[in-house]
């Protein structure tokens, strides 16, 4: 089991969604080029229309002091000013009708744009949550495999000076293969660590951890299938570093059904793992997007900007739904849940992304 495996992010190209993006740019200024043409040219021609009018006038007048004789030409010069009344009118609502119909064009393709775009960050938040997922499933793989190693077995069972070393020498190795873990602990039943794989790095061992969520979890856990997933938090014994805690019980034998005489406990290496996931989603530059992790309490756990991690608290309008987009006072939200990944069920955690108006 590769310890890189789902480290490298294959996110979501952004150039189908910039193609997009062109074409509405496109037909929107083409639309706003139509419904200038019209309005240059309905006002050309009532241009046109006022001067058949003056000459209308005009032709009325001159007609009036010619007396009877022009009589005849009155009549045409009242059709002519007529007929430029009518032309008058026409163009006149065609400028009405033309720029009513392009003005909704216009709102009709920047819906269907925003539409698009929304439905495209709702897939980026499922690559960025579904890459996590695929992480975290094989952390939860690796500490029940490593809880049946036979070293760490021998120690929880009778932890001595030769078990443990041999213990600890076990977990560095490990480590070293390992490198998107900060430690591994082997704790007994009363929650004191009793090796672990950094002791050159971080002194644990003798450290009791019964008070932690994660380790009581792990004291209950049925049989050694069985995990516990911890939300990410700073740990104080490693330095405050940002980490996912996983545990496993130990049993006797190394045999799922066996007694539990331990808890192994690994530490993920959150803030790397995570930061290269949401840096690596591939939002447009003009999206202004920033890319986030939360929790279950809509805590950010990772950002693309690297701020208010494990400090702010996002307000996110779900609506009942698992993944979808809204617009608020900052610009466009989208958000997609945690759909977990082979035995791994997520902790109710979403990708989401907040773009800028």
């Amino acid at each position: 089991m590769s310890a890189a495996l789902g480290l490298k992010a294959k996110p979501i190209a952004a150039e189908p969604a910039d193609d997009d993006s062109d074409i509405s740019a496109l037909i929107n200024r083409l639309t706003a080029e139509v419904n200038q043409i019209a309005i240059d040219k309905t006002k050309s021609i009532q241009q046109i229309t006022n001067q058949m009018k003056m000459l209308a006038l005009n032709a009325l007048i001159e007609s009036s002091r010619a007396g009877a004789q022009g009589a005849g030409f009155a009549v045409v010069a009242q059709e002519v000013r007529g007929v430029g009344q009518q032309v008058e009118t026409i163009a006149r609502e065609l400028e009405t009708q033309l720029t009513k119909r392009t003005g909704d064009l216009v709102a009709s393709i920047e819906r269907m744009s925003q539409r698009s775009r929304g439905e495209r960050m709702v897939d980026l938040s499922l690559n960025a949550i579904e890459l996590i997922d695929r992480n975290l499933y094989e952390r939860t793989c690796d500490v029940r495999w490593w809880a049946t190693d036979s070293a760490v077995v021998d120690c929880a069972a009778s932890p001595g000076a030769a078990t443990v070393s041999h213990a600890a020498q076990r977990l560095g190795v490990i480590l070293g293969a390992y490198t998107v873990y900060l430690d591994l602990w082997l704790c007994d039943l009363d929650g004191n660590v009793i090796a672990n794989g950094r002791a050159d790095r971080f002194r644990v061992v003798g450290q009791n951890v019964a008070h932690t969520k994660w380790f009581r979890e792990a004291r209950s856990l049925r049989s050694g299938d069985d995990y516990v997933a911890g939300d990410v938090e700073n740990q104080p014994l490693l330095g405050n570093a940002q980490v996912a805690t996983y545990c496993a019980s130990v049993r006797t034998g190394g045999q799922t059904n066996g007694a539990p005489i331990g808890v192994l406990a690994i530490h993920f290496d959150w803030e790397p793992q995570a930061r290269a996931i949401v840096q690596g989603v591939r939002v447009g530059d003009s999206d202004k997007a920033r890319v986030l992790l939360v929790d279950s309490n809509f805590r950010v756990i990772a950002a693309s900007d690297g701020q208010g991690i494990l400090s702010e608290r996002i307000s996110l309008s779900l609506d009942g739904q698992r993944s979808g987009f809204y617009q608020d006072r900052s610009g466009m939200v989208a958000f997609h849940a945690t759909p977990g990944y082979e035995t791994y069920r997520g902790l109710g955690w979403y990708g989401v992304i907040v773009c800028g108006a």
